[in-house]
């Protein structure tokens, strides 16, 4: 049988050592090391910007693939959850463990590992909804054992500045009835307009919210109209109302624009990938479907 070829890692000296100390103090954490961008053919290291830290830092989240962790601590926490595959969020799912569980999570800053990313990989995602995720009882049995804290205990403290809403109405996609498109961010950043394409069920530059405070929002960016019948920005939340103040009817199925009293439109003519806020008419166009409409929620 033929073997899987092996390379060696490409590691800081003493990444190890570095890795290993303290954890005899310190049992209930796990370290990960910097993990460095490397050129795959002369492994030059990638150039990062930011400052550094001559203490660990505590990190929300890991990669996952490389670690340092006491063995029997690793498994009372519950290891890997086996019914996660590869690439399918159990780096992550590990971390808010580790966190909501009494742990901690610890960059060592003085232990460096490069990684050559594949140029393309070999594992589909492909979008789906309703998705059965089988019989999670063990993990939530696990998860009462260890008296752990909700996740929004994790926000709080160990993650204040993620931009995920406590407070929000809706959370997914935004659909217009009459084109069957959805918002989408395009990758823009602030100051850009939102954009509007086929609605591909996959998250991502699709997922607004609808805040509690009638915002619509994407990641810290809320959409904002400065002008009658003008375009649609993308600017920094500033939770004044104001310009970023918008009001869902789920009967009209419209989202007016407080300010301007208008109503989100589709994309015009003109510009097929940019809505635009328009005289309410009543017409299809400016008609929204917002993803599971409910009351605020906090999760």
């Amino acid at each position: 049988m033929q073997q899987r070829k092996q390379q060696p890692v490409l590691t800081s000296e003493k990444q190890v050592e570095r890795m290993l100390n303290g954890m005899e103090d310190k049992q209930e954490r796990a370290e990960y090391p910097g993990e460095e961008r490397t050129r795959e053919k002369c492994l030059q290291r990638g150039k990062s910007v930011g400052k550094y830290w001559f203490n660990n830092r505590w990190t929300p989240t890991m990669a996952g693939g490389l670690f340092s962790i006491d063995r029997d601590y690793f498994e009372e926490i519950g290891t890997y959850d086996a019914g996660m595959d590869i690439w399918g969020g159990e780096n992550l799912e590990i971390s808010f463990r580790i966190w909501q569980c009494g742990g901690t999570l610890e960059i060592v800053t003085c232990s460096h590992v490069g990684h050559v990313f594949r140029k393309a990989t070999p594992y589909t995602f492909p979008g789906v909804t309703k998705v059965d995720y089988g019989d999670v009882s063990v993990r939530t049995a696990l998860r009462q054992k260890l008296q752990c804290k909700p996740f929004s205990w994790y926000l709080e403290n160990v993650y204040p500045d993620s931009q995920i809403p406590r407070h929000y109405y809706s959370l997914g996609e935004i659909r217009n009835v009459e084109t069957n498109q959805c918002l989408d961010n395009m990758a823009r950043k602030e100051n850009e307009k939102v954009g509007i394409f086929n609605c591909h069920g996959m998250g991502g530059n699709q997922v607004f919210s609808y805040t509690a405070n009638k915002e619509i929002r994407t990641d810290d960016l809320c959409l904002d109209v400065s002008k009658l019948n003008g375009p649609v920005m993308m600017l920094k939340c500033h939770h004044l109302k104001g310009n970023q103040l918008w009001e869902y009817d789920p009967l009209k199925l419209t989202l007016v624009h407080v300010n301007s009293n208008q109503c989100l439109d589709k994309a015009s003519e003109d510009d097929s990938q940019v809505p635009s806020v328009k005289d309410c008419s009543g017409s299809r166009s400016q008609q929204w479907l917002l993803r599971n409409v409910t009351l605020p929620e906090i999760f």
